[in-house]
């Protein structure tokens, strides 16, 4: 598949600056597999797509502040991004970051030095004398929620909350699993007494999931490693539910991807154990994979030619997911990570 398949024109005022005050009331464009027909709903109205005995699985990872404004000792700012805690040197802790320009050495938070340096991905910064426990917790003082680059503002302190799923537990992604960002705690409690049942893995969302496709064929595309975790009795569970005849939603590509990653064996192991698989995957789904699990996706609009919308073309007809973002667009409604919602069944 070529990659300008994965391009659509999309007005800017349609990407969301800012998340609905309720998370439930967003938009959600339900598309149905099979005849391509699309219906409009309120998203809290997704309960109407769950039945009991179905399954559905979120991602409780959660995103760290992990923008940081470091000063030159010329007074001069710059923004980074952390991507990756790498390694501990001595008593120093080192993050792999992103950051424009090719500024290499002293930086300034707070009359605390670091360092940024050259390594053979990019760039780096010491926390000279830190260790990493020490680190987390600068970073949740000093850090700001890592908003997406289309989103043109400043994060805010609300940020931290509005940027954040209900159910966010283990700390580790640089960007939030956006699909999950529509549930309450109050919604969910109405899914589960349905007799839906509800469970959770971990993917730490990392900088790969956002990079756009630059080759000319999906096929040249690689993706990176992102970590994941899940429980191995889940497992049994999702087979006992797809035997069943029941549906097993997953809330987000970032679930999809762990999941799928594990089904097929792109991944590598981490220190799995009885009870636990760790892993890394860097799995790439684009048309022409054949899905394991996934039986309906819950996800967001997603960018021209990234890696979800990709996946997105994979799971449906892209055809028909073509048709849905036409009309999505169409009847307004709000794109990208404080956007609105899609159901594809």
């Amino acid at each position: 598949m070529k990659t300008i398949d994965l391009e659509y024109n999309l007005p800017t005022e349609l990407i969301a600056q800012q998340p609905l005050k309720e998370r439930d009331k967003a938009k959600l464009l339900v598309l149905h597999k099979d005849t391509g027909q699309i219906e409009h709903r309120i998203f809290f109205e997704i309960v109407e797509y769950l039945n009991s005995g179905d399954m559905l699985i979120i991602n409780n990872t959660k995103v760290i502040p992990a923008r940081l404004i470091v000063r030159k000792p010329t007074g001069g700012k710059i923004e980074i991004l952390l991507i990756k805690e790498k390694q501990i040197e001595a008593d120093s802790t080192v993050w792999e970051i992103m950051t424009k320009g090719n500024y290499e050495g002293k930086v300034i938070i707070d009359d605390r030095e670091f360092f940024i340096r050259k390594n053979s991905h990019g760039k780096e910064i010491v926390f000279s004398n830190m260790k990493p426990n020490f680190v987390k917790n600068f970073i949740y003082e000093k850090g700001f929620m890592p908003l997406p680059p289309y989103i043109k503002r400043k994060p805010g302190q609300e940020d931290r909350e509005d940027y954040q799923t209900v159910y966010a537990k283990q700390n580790g992604s640089i960007a939030a699993p956006t699909a999950g960002l529509h549930f309450t705690k109050k919604l969910l409690e109405e899914i589960i007494q349905k007799g839906v049942l509800l469970k959770e893995i971990t993917l730490h969302v990392g900088i790969g999931t956002f990079k756009t496709i630059t080759d000319k064929n999906l096929e040249g595309h690689k993706m990176d490693s992102e970590y994941f975790e899940i429980e191995r009795k889940l497992l049994d569970e999702i087979y006992n539910v797809k035997k069943s005849g029941k549906k097993v939603f997953f809330v987000g590509t970032t679930t999809t991807r762990a999941l799928e990653g594990w089904a097929s064996g792109f991944f590598t192991d981490m220190g799995s154990n009885n009870e636990k698989i760790r892993g890394m995957t860097d799995i790439f789904i684009y048309p022409g994979y054949e899905f394991k699990i996934v039986d309906a996706l819950i996800t967001n609009f997603h960018l021209p030619k990234s890696t979800p919308l990709a996946l997105v073309y994979a799971f449906c007809d892209s055809y028909k997911v073509k048709k849905a973002y036409e009309e999505a667009i169409q009847k307004k409604y709000r794109f990208f990570s404080y956007g609105d919602a899609m159901l594809i069944i």
